[in-house]
């Protein structure tokens, strides 16, 4: 069990926001396979959408109660793309976890070493996405508190502090509730929380003067030895590619003629 380390509860003027995030493929960008796994070669590379809510809160809580947003991530040397976004948005710090061990590494080693970084911080409250986009993993939130002894909320779409507590508005089967959780806490953002903003010019000048830790899994304590998967994925398919429609030019008449034609000659329903 971890020991929690707050200044905000405490009486301080500072709220200390921690925001996980992850980088994942554009939704947009057509996909390849190669050898069984996805090429990531050229392809656009985008932070995780979900993560994006969690990003743009933690900034807002900042804006509104003073402090700092410490952006956390597990990735390679293309995530700092993703990351200097972040900061250009307006968060304050980083830190990447790159280790070689984490390349195929499944949900639990991924939330230890977050779990072992983060517990080396002051912090108030936790902010990460409902999913991942990429592998439709939706444990995150609840994994991480569970591991750090903390409160959780997810499917949140609205987040209000007051002291020592957080008010959430979250989504559950066939209606909304209303979560009160005392920080420290970990929040799941989805979207309707807010509307990310985009980067400005200066935001993103800033970006590059901003500090941007790397750290191997020793540095945190963790044996790489001891990283791995439970998980065995067999096969990526892509889906089937949808047919192009047929436009009949014409008359209505002449349409209804050919229209009957190609049904009967060449989709044999007629």
């Amino acid at each position: 069990m971890f020991k929690t380390k707050m200044l905000y509860q405490q009486g301080g003027s500072r709220m200390n926001i921690v925001v996980c995030l992850k980088q994942t493929f554009d939704t947009e960008a057509l996909i390849v396979l190669k050898d069984g796994k996805i090429d990531p070669t050229g392809v656009t590379l985008v932070i995780n959408p979900d993560d994006e809510y969690a990003v743009e809160e933690g900034i807002r809580l900042k804006e509104k109660h003073g402090g700092e947003v410490v952006i956390v991530a597990i990735g390679n040397n293309r995530t700092p793309e993703a990351i200097r976004t972040a900061l250009a948005m307006g968060a304050d710090r980083a830190a990447l976890i790159d280790d070689p061990a984490l390349a195929e590494a499944d949900d639990q080693s991924n939330i230890e070493a977050l779990a072992q970084y983060i517990s080396t911080l002051n912090y108030d409250i936790i902010l990460t996405g409902i999913a991942n986009v990429d592998t439709g993993s939706v444990q995150l939130a609840q994994r991480l508190a569970e591991r750090l002894n903390l409160p959780c909320a997810n499917m949140v779409t609205k987040l209000d502090i007051e002291g020592t507590k957080a008010t959430t508005l979250r989504e559950i089967d066939g209606g909304k509730e209303i979560l009160e959780l005392p920080l420290p806490a970990v929040i799941a953002a989805q979207q309707g929380l807010n509307e990310p903003r985009y980067p400005s010019v200066p935001g993103i000048m800033k970006a590059k003067k901003k500090e941007l830790k790397t750290f191997k899994l020793p540095d945190l304590g963790i044996d790489a030895s001891s990283v791995g998967t439970q998980i065995q994925i067999e096969k990526i398919t892509l889906p089937v590619a949808r047919r192009t429609g047929h436009m009949i030019q014409g008359e209505p008449a002449e349409a209804a003629g050919e229209l009957a034609r190609i049904l009967s000659a060449e989709k044999k329903v007629l």
